[in-house]
């Protein structure tokens, strides 16, 4: 039970239990940070112009880049050469 809680999910994008802990930590400030900027954009329409899109990009790209280093990982892990 503790193991399918806490570890299968950070086991299957290739963390430990600490190092999901402060990556999902660092998405969730930066999305609070974006968040908080674009309030303020709702009120003063003159600042934050790009946070909320320049927020929602710069995750897209940290996880897209994250996940294709984790794909070519295990897809090297289960290559198999042989020498002759």
């Amino acid at each position: 039970m503790f193991r399918r809680l806490f570890l299968d999910h950070p086991a299957s994008v290739g963390e430990s239990y600490a190092e999901h802990f402060g990556v999902a930590s660092r998405f969730g400030a930066t999305l609070v940070a974006g968040g908080i900027g674009c309030m303020i954009h709702a009120v003063l329409p003159f600042a934050f112009k790009t946070r909320g899109s320049d927020t929602v990009m710069a995750l897209h790209r940290d996880l897209v880049a994250k996940r294709n280093a984790h794909r070519a990982a295990h897809l090297e892990m289960t290559t198999v050469e042989y020498v002759i």
